[in-house]
């Protein structure tokens, strides 16, 4: 296809939506008019980006298309429903569409975890090749316990929320790559793995499971979720199936944002349980019980709210009318 003689063909017509955008007030006529142009204007676009590929004309018609969207529908602006929506149906659908994923991640590193504490009981010598006799007695009488009251509960509940924020942000926004996402977990249980051989070789099991369990079932769990994610969005370009590699890419990355909005609540909830319960004064099964409680609830929100919103059609991606227009021709 000529592209220059495409243009110069349909460039009134283009400037007559242009037109029409920019007015402040449109008549009965005009706002169909808008409506009729803007269809015409998208197979345009259509037309250019299967036949002639070029990027000034693909951005100038999909801003103008962007615009005219907007004047036909009306301005989009934040609102509660739409905060509503997100957690009720997006969100959810997003952590059930991808449950295999993040299910696998946990169900792994779970293991994974209780087969280096398995280890490294074997192996004394290991411990004393990373902490001294000293260390060790620090460690277990005092630092760890020390760690959940050293700061006032609110500002504790704030660093643990940005600290994870973090670490699940990197999962997801490394997963692209893939390998970066493996090692992020692996860092994360290996930390985990050598306190916990610690605290229970020296007959603080116990003490151990009472101060993880309470915030740790459901902050791990977010991080698995991220862990999860990032490795779906890295499987999207190795294997994208029927879409191209670039629209697979796209699908994901923007699904793997919802999750990452989503889970920022999530680990809200866990630092408050981590600044405010894990350190109370309530006796261990009460504490723990609140713990297994939240897992619970976010268990039920993926798998009741979640699935019924993706049986409804949502997947977790943005809502079609905010994607870019496609239209499709006849060839």
């Amino acid at each position: 296809m000529d592209l220059d003689a495409y243009v110069g063909a349909h460039l009134a017509e283009w400037r007559r939506l242009e037109e029409l955008t920019r007015r402040r007030q449109l008549s009965g006529p005009e706002s169909d008019e808008l409506v009729e142009r803007y269809q015409q204007v998208a197979t345009h676009l259509s037309v250019v980006r299967t036949s002639a590929p070029d990027a000034g004309v693909i951005a100038y018609l999909s801003t103008l298309l962007s615009r005219a969207r907007n004047r036909a529908s009306g301005t989009r602006t934040g609102t509660w429903s739409g905060v509503r929506r997100f957690f009720l149906e997006r969100f959810p659908a997003a952590l059930y569409r991808l449950r295999w994923w993040w299910l696998g991640t946990l169900v792994a590193n779970v293991a994974v975890t209780g087969a280096m504490i398995a280890w490294l009981l074997g192996h004394p010598a290991v411990e004393q090749s990373l902490l001294s006799p000293a260390d060790v007695d620090q460690l277990v009488n005092h630092d760890f316990e020390d760690y959940y009251s050293n700061y006032a509960a609110s500002h504790f509940a704030a660093q643990v929320w940005v600290n994870n924020a973090w670490v699940t942000g990197l999962c997801i926004a490394l997963g692209v790559l893939g390998l970066p996402v493996i090692y992020l977990l692996f860092q994360n249980i290996a930390n985990l793995a050598i306190i916990g051989s610690i605290m229970i070789r020296h007959d603080h099991g116990a003490h151990f499971f009472g101060l993880i369990l309470p915030h740790g079932l459901l902050e791990l769990t977010a991080v698995f979720v991220a862990g999860g994610t990032g490795l779906r969005l890295f499987w999207s370009w190795v294997e994208p199936g029927a879409l191209t590699r670039t629209q697979s890419l796209a699908r994901e990355g923007r699904t793997a944002g919802t999750v990452a909005l989503g889970l920022v609540a999530v680990l809200l909830v866990s630092g408050i349980i981590e600044a405010f319960v894990t350190p109370s004064p309530l006796p261990t099964w009460a504490r723990i019980g609140i713990g297994l409680v939240a897992e619970s609830v976010f268990f039920a929100y993926v798998f009741v709210l979640g699935r019924n919103a993706f049986l409804r059609g949502q997947t977790g991606d943005l809502d079609a009318a905010l994607l870019e227009d496609r239209v499709a021709t006849q060839p």
